[in-house]
Order: C-alpha cells, then sequence, then structure tokens
C-alpha cells in the first residue's frame, strides 16, 4: 500500500471502553478466545447453516424452539440451565451440527457483538481462524477494531493475546498508532513461543481449568484449527464464501 495512506489498526481491551472508538467507520473482530469465537468458527467450519448470537438464556430458548435450532451457551464457563449445550468447541462434530442452526449466548462474546451493531462489519475471530481473519482484513482495506470481549468488562489475557498475534501479522498493512494495541502486540510477542505456559496465568484459565476444561482451552489457544470467517449478517453468524 504504497503511496496512500494506511488504514488504522485500533485494539479495545474492553467493551467498556468500546464508545472511545469510530466503530460506525471500521470492521469490527469480535474477540473471545475461551470460548464463544472459538465455537463460533468451530461449528461453520463443521458445516452449520449458521450461528444466531443472543444476549438472553430466555432469547436463546425462545429462539431455538421456533426454529427447531440447537440452542448452547455458558453462563460463567458452565451450561447455562435450560440450554442443552455449552460452549466447548467439542461439542459440534460435524456429524453433529452440519446443516443445522446454533442459537448461542454467552458471558461477554454476544454482549460486545450486539454493542459493535453499527459497524460496516462484524466478524469474529479467536487462534483457530486466525489466519481467516488476518487475510480477510488485510484485503478490505479499512479501518480494523480488534474488540476484546474481556471478562465482565474487565481486560483479559486470552483476547489480549489473539489481538496482539493479529496486530503482529498485519500491522504492515495498516497505521498502528493505539497504545493498546502496540501493548497487545508486546504481550504476544514476549509470549509467542509459550502461549500456553503464559496462559496458565490467567484469571479465565483458571476458571475454566476448575472443570476440568484444559482440553478446551489448549484447542482454543492453537492456530487455523477451523480456518473459516465467521461474517454477522441480519442477526446471523455465517461462513463467508
Amino acid at each position: 500500500m504504497t503511496g496512500e495512506q494506511k488504514p488504522s489498526l485500533e485494539v479495545c481491551l474492553s467493551p467498556a471502553l468500546l464508545h472511545l472508538y469510530d466503530v460506525k467507520n471500521s470492521i469490527v473482530v469480535i474477540i473471545d478466545v475461551l470460548r464463544a469465537t472459538s465455537t463460533i468458527c468451530t461449528v461453520l467450519y463443521n458445516g452449520a447453516s449458521r450461528v444466531i448470537p443472543v444476549a438472553s438464556v430466555a432469547e436463546c430458548i425462545e429462539i431455538g424452539n421456533k426454529l427447531n435450532a440447537i440452542t448452547a451457551g455458558e453462563r460463567d464457563g458452565r451450561i447455562a440451565e435450560g440450554l442443552e449445550h455449552g460452549n466447548s468447541p467439542f461439542e459440534y462434530p460435524r456429524e453433529f451440527i452440519e446443516n443445522k442452526t446454533l442459537v448461542l449466548t454467552t458471558t461477554n462474546g454476544t454482549k460486545l457483538l450486539h454493542m459493535a451493531k453499527d459497524a460496516i462489519e462484524i466478524i469474529t475471530g479467536s487462534f483457530p481462524n486466525i489466519s481467516a481473519v488476518c487475510d480477510y482484513l488485510v484485503a478490505q482495506k479499512k479501518p480494523v477494531i480488534l474488540g476484546c470481549a474481556a471478562w465482565k468488562d474487565r481486560v483479559n489475557m486470552e483476547d489480549t493475546l489473539f489481538a496482539g498475534a493479529v496486530v503482529s501479522r498485519i500491522r504492515e498493512h495498516f497505521s498502528v498508532d493505539c497504545d493498546s494495541a502496540l501493548a497487545a502486540e508486546a504481550l504476544y510477542q514476549t509470549s509467542a513461543g509459550n502461549i500456553h505456559e503464559v496462559m496458565k496465568q490467567a484469571s479465565h484459565y483458571k476458571r475454566l481449568a476448575k472443570y476440568g476444561l484444559e482440553k478446551d482451552i489448549h484447542y482454543c489457544l492453537t492456530p487455523d484449527g477451523a480456518n473459516v470467517l465467521p461474517i454477522y449478517r441480519n442477526g446471523e453468524l455465517i461462513a463467508a464464501e
């Protein structure tokens, strides 16, 4: 992109900070590594027709009944009461999810998705689809906000690490003049060879490990296991062509 101005690349570390960013003129990447956005790309990679993200458990059940869809979601890392399935990517193999609709509600990720509704485009990102995300953002040549779902508005390690990994991969195509992007990239660069060990200090790692979910965590931190691009259109996430 020599000779032309590069678009901006910014990182919003928490939904509580999103109002400080120019969402309307940006592509927003929703990041909820443990586990919503890792599960969303896995479900679509395994052939689901769509994922409908909703804010509440009640809405999840209502839409699930109406569409005869699979209802899923978690609250604080556990399957939410009244729902059939949780937020583990391993619950959705191809033979179970192919051609089906998943209605999903999560503690942090679905909330941020609805907050970003005025963006030029919304996609979801996590390590299992990092290459698809990076390739798409570079091709679009538009301003980007990497939006971390965080944990109940508190900054978390895994979403920050993923944002830093994206910045690190695509920064030459963008103007990076955002301290949170630089901080995320620095965190990623110091952790890159050892990300699974670094994550053991993180609060959400400890929260999920308590439930025996280390296998989920390992999958969610591993690049390109489900390399599709979930794109938000008309209230649902579908795999981009």
